[in-house]
């Protein structure tokens, strides 16, 4: 029987923070908002762009549409390989395969992107599929990707698959597919609100998943 384990990507696999919020950065300052402190841009990290621009700075949807385009501006060129790839993670993918488990990235930012950050540090091709959100909107939170990874996946029961998370907004997102869900430590998500979320673990150090994973699925 198929088994798939499923990764978020900024905040699980890789430290994304200095290009997201220097991104968030550019954006509001085009709309003539200065925020010096890029710490408090990293709740950006993790949900959709245009729902955290309306949850945090008060944009309209039409506004944060706009904000998401001049934040690409930024971000496709630049900001985009302004990361790192956690420690840890390429040893616990191979790890992952050799225990014959089908391996997925599940991120809510733009598929496209999530491809060319995970081919800059070559480890793309250690992946069986990556499903990220669509730009035109159609695809974008967590439940949304979720679903259209059993729409591929669809020959593997949702009780053989788990996902992998920084945040409670990952956490939510497998509960609402029905799957069960484990926290890192490392990311930018806050580990009390995935614990009372309902996550089944929370994993230090990414060397600890798979004996972890075993537990679940």
């Amino acid at each position: 029987m198929k088994k798939a384990v499923l990764f978020d990507l900024d905040g699980t696999l890789v430290d994304s923070s200095e290009g997201i919020t220097k991104s968030v950065q550019y954006a509001l300052k085009h709309f003539g908002i200065e925020e010096n402190d890029l710490s408090k841009l990293q709740v950006f990290i993790g949900p959709p762009l245009g729902e955290s621009f309306m949850k945090y700075y008060g944009f309209s949807k039409e506004q944060a549409d706009e904000g998401i385009r001049v934040y690409r501006e930024r971000y496709k060129p630049i900001g985009i390989f302004e990361c790192k790839l956690y420690p840890g993670v390429r040893e616990c993918i191979m790890q992952l395969r050799k225990q014959g488990y089908l391996i997925g990235v599940a991120s809510s930012k733009p598929e496209k992107f999530c491809k060319m950050i995970l081919e800059h540090f070559d480890v793309l091709s250690l992946f069986d599929d990556v499903v990220g959100a669509t730009e035109d909107g159609s695809i974008g939170t967590k439940e949304e990707v979720l679903k259209e990874v059993m729409r591929r996946w669809a020959d593997i029961p949702k009780e053989n698959m788990c996902l992998i998370g920084d945040t409670i907004f990952d956490v939510e997102g497998a509960n609402l597919v029905g799957i069960p869900a484990i926290g890192v430590s490392f990311g930018f998500g806050d580990i009390d609100e995935m614990v009372r979320a309902g996550a089944k673990g929370i994993c230090n150090h990414m060397t600890d998943l798979p004996v972890m994973i075993e537990k679940f699925i």
